[in-house]
């Protein structure tokens, strides 16, 4: 049987509209056919190339708005089994045309196989951390930008006391003259093996990967060489390529974080744009994510309860020879929401938080170790509440937070 890339779309209209006419169209053009006949001296040659109509569902009124949805069959014929050619086919010129938002993409084995995926994913960040069951903690420097790199490794080292899996910078902090990534990759490692010294707990420095597209493959190689082990990308800013390329890349063999930055241009709009189950889920993951962020849905940046399932199922429902993804819902996360964060998402997560560990009274070693204390307490159904018995560090973030 033939496998088709299969995208639906929602479409929106204050007028009522036909919508076998308006998915046909939309079949037809973005494959072989424009909005008026030309003459092709052999039709059948395109027969192969065409977008078809799958499924169409009835036009819905309700309240004055019209809204209907309808599949299309893609030939992944028409791409070069990449996801720059995937969108421009999906999702190119239509996106221009009126109320329309491509809400769900799925595609065929033969396409996902032409894509990297993640190179570590849920097994191989577990396995790389020394951690096979529980939870994940990720902890951000707070605040960043405008700091020298010994003040951020000192941060790094408490957060890594604190227990944290993972330290990253934050999304907004570049190569500044103030804090060269080099010299703050130098620092934080330097941090790394002090805090390791005592723990014996690894923790991996997700380092913010900034500057020319063109230069940031190599780029990334050279910091993999100089000791970085777990890089974080603003995907959406570079383009999901660039993610790719990191993902191929034999001397870039470390984790990638994909950070969210972007995402709500894109995908917040209800009539319009791309879903965030497409934007942060489906292609962070075949593009070679190994965690992604999201805002949570009870945080200070919340998404819809359905958008970070949505999120959720993409990164780690089966997808053909791709491994699961960790989630990472962050966004005005504190200790106290960690029974919930395990209730939505279970043991395979990333649990991130940035003022919910430096905002602790007794500082960021202590707001990590909350963190680890609480999952520790929920993992065995214990609760995780003001009031109940819990060690010093999560009862005062508790009495803080709530």
């Amino acid at each position: 049987m033939r496998q088709l890339i299969k995208a639906s779309y929602l479409v929106s209209s204050h007028e009522p509209f036909d919508v076998e006419k308006r998915a046909g169209s939309v079949a037809l053009g973005q494959t072989t056919d424009t909005w008026t006949p030309v003459e092709q001296h052999d039709v059948r040659r395109l027969e192969r190339h065409r977008g078809v109509v799958l499924d169409v569902q009835p036009l819905k009124e309700t309240s004055g708005r019209c809204t209907a949805e309808f599949t299309i069959g893609f030939p992944p014929e028409n791409t070069q089994g990449d996801i720059a050619t995937l969108l421009v086919m999906a999702f190119g010129k239509v996106s221009l045309d009126g109320r329309i938002r491509l809400v769900d993409l799925k595609l065929p084995e033969s396409f996902l196989e032409r894509l990297p995926g993640p190179r570590f994913g849920v097994g191989g960040l577990r396995k790389l951390l020394g951690v096979p069951e529980r939870p994940l903690t990720m902890s951000i420097f707070k605040p960043c930008v405008g700091l020298p790199p010994a003040e951020l490794a000192e941060m790094f080292r408490l957060q890594a006391l604190g227990g944290s899996d993972i330290v990253k910078d934050d999304e907004i902090l570049p190569d500044l003259d103030i804090c060269p990534t080099e010299a703050r990759l130098d620092a934080c490692l330097a941090a790394g093996e002090a805090a390791y010294s005592e723990t014996r707990q690894r923790t991996l420095y997700a380092l913010n990967l900034t500057g020319p597209v063109t230069e940031l493959v190599e780029r990334a190689r050279d910091l993999v060489s100089k000791g970085a082990n777990c890089l974080l990308v603003n995907v959406l800013a570079y383009g999901y390529p660039l993610l790719e390329a990191l993902a191929r890349d034999s001397k870039v063999a470390v984790p990638i974080v994909a950070h969210p930055a972007l995402s709500g241009g894109l995908g917040s709009a209800p009539e319009h744009g791309i879903s965030y189950r497409i934007l942060l889920g489906t292609l962070m993951r075949a593009a070679g994510a190994d965690a992604v962020l999201f805002p949570s849905s009870y945080g200070s940046v919340a998404l819809p309860p359905f958008e970070t399932e949505a999120i959720r199922n993409a990164l780690t429902e089966p997808l053909g020879p791709m491994g699961a993804v960790l989630p990472g819902p962050s966004a005005g996360i504190h200790p106290g929401m960690v029974p919930q964060i395990l209730a939505d998402y279970g043991k395979d997560v990333i649990i991130n938080a940035g003022g919910g560990v430096h905002g602790h009274p007794g500082g960021a070693r202590a707001g990590a170790l909350s963190f680890r204390q609480a999952v520790d307490l929920a993992v065995k159904g214990l609760p995780v509440e003001k009031g109940a018995p819990a060690p010093p560090e999560l009862a005062q973030a508790l009495e803080l937070w709530g």
